[in-house]
């Protein structure tokens, strides 16, 4: 199966992608989409690049499934509304595409990739480096969605076997006790 990782950023999304078979993992591609030629304040702008690359990059290496890193609320909520747009911009480049996509968390990445969660950058480049026996270290970015495409690899058949397994469905009903939704 082949994978592609997306790590958004809205200056520079980083992409990767792998080859699964099995156990195995294998190298294919990676880089980042930089957002630098439109003007920082065109917003529209740069959705538009990120879009296009994402679009360009799956035509160019034809994954069968996708992954992307799920946003959290940063200290700056400006930051997180704008990363958000980007992360917007690449899921809808994927969609477009008739791709899945799955999404985890990079905690669940840095699990999966290093070991543990609070993993610095550095620790993610090297074991992505290790895992996919490269001959130099990939960018912070493309790092990142090289390990979000190896999380998927290893996470995404047991996630898919507990959907067929159980159905999971929303309640139907709910309550509010003390403020919260049950």
């Amino acid at each position: 199966m082949r994978i592609l990782g997306i790590d958004p950023g809205l200056q520079t999304t980083g992409f990767g992608v792998i080859e699964a078979h099995g156990a195995r993992l294998h190298y294919v591609a990676s880089g980042t989409i930089r957002t630098s030629s439109a003007h920082q304040g065109d917003l529209p702008g740069r959705l538009k690049i990120i879009f296009d690359g994402v679009k360009e990059v799956v035509a160019r290496y034809q994954p069968q499934t996708a992954s992307v890193e799920i946003v959290f609320v940063n200290v700056n909520p400006q930051s997180t509304l704008l990363l958000g747009q980007a992360r917007g911009a690449a899921i809808a480049a994927l969609v477009s595409s008739d791709l899945t996509v799955s999404e985890y968390t990079a905690l669940q990445m840095k699990k999966a990739v290093v070991g543990h969660g609070h993993a610095r950058k550095e620790q993610v480049q090297a074991m992505v480096t290790r895992l996919l026996n490269l001959n130099g270290e990939p960018g912070r970015d493309a790092a990142d969605a090289l390990g979000l495409a190896i999380c998927h690899a290893h996470a995404g058949s047991s996630m898919a076997a507990l959907a067929q397994a159980t159905t999971l469905t929303r309640k139907t009903h709910a309550q509010f006790k003390g403020g919260r939704t049950y």
